[in-house]
């Protein structure tokens, strides 16, 4: 069974490579400390139990790819789809996207204060997508990629770079699909 993925329109694909365009969405995000690798895991751990029954209603919520991580930024800006998780030293944001059809005022209240539910504005974003385990050389490697491409398309990048990992721990190293995404301009 197919995992859902927030809608998109894309722009421009050139071999890895694309900008999208994303319309406005609602997720579910948690800011942790530390290392990436154990705040992506901390992040997802208490997303999952929000969506798999830990709010008000007890209702469970259809699980949506990818989770992103971006790093924290010091001052607010606009993220887009889908789960991310991004940080720095002032922490990570991890997201799931919620499945279309749902509102800020649809969506069961989390059970953990530490879960928020956030608006996200429509974006553009500029994407890489790469296999493997997302360890940190490869995304400094595809981050930098990344950049280079947004140059290019003659955009300006805008804010931290997002991974976005779209399967579950189990899947093959090989096989896992990834994506590096930053908001441009």
């Amino acid at each position: 069974m197919a995992t859902a993925e927030p809608p998109y329109t894309a722009i421009l694909t050139a071999g890895d490579f694309e900008i999208r365009e994303y319309p406005s969405l609602i997720a579910a995000e948690v800011t942790m400390t530390g290392p990436r690798s154990e705040a992506i895991s901390a992040g997802f751990r208490l997303l999952a139990g929000y969506i798999f029954g830990g709010n008000t209603t007890r209702q469970s919520i259809a699980m949506t790819a990818p989770v992103t991580q971006t790093p924290k930024e010091s001052e607010k800006i606009a993220m887009t789809a889908p789960v991310t998780q991004s940080g720095n030293e002032l922490g990570w944001t991890v997201r799931f996207i919620m499945p279309q059809g749902y509102t800020l005022d649809t969506l069961p209240i989390p059970n953990d204060s530490k879960v928020k539910l956030v608006a996200l504005e429509p974006t553009r974003v500029a994407v890489v997508k790469f296999s493997g385990l997302a360890k940190e050389p490869d995304i400094i490697e595809h981050t930098q990629q990344l950049k280079q491409f947004v140059l290019e398309q003659k955009l300006v990048a805008v804010g931290s770079e997002t991974l976005a990992r779209y399967d579950p721990p189990w899947t093959l190293w090989f096989l896992r699909r990834n994506e590096l995404m930053i908001k441009c301009l």
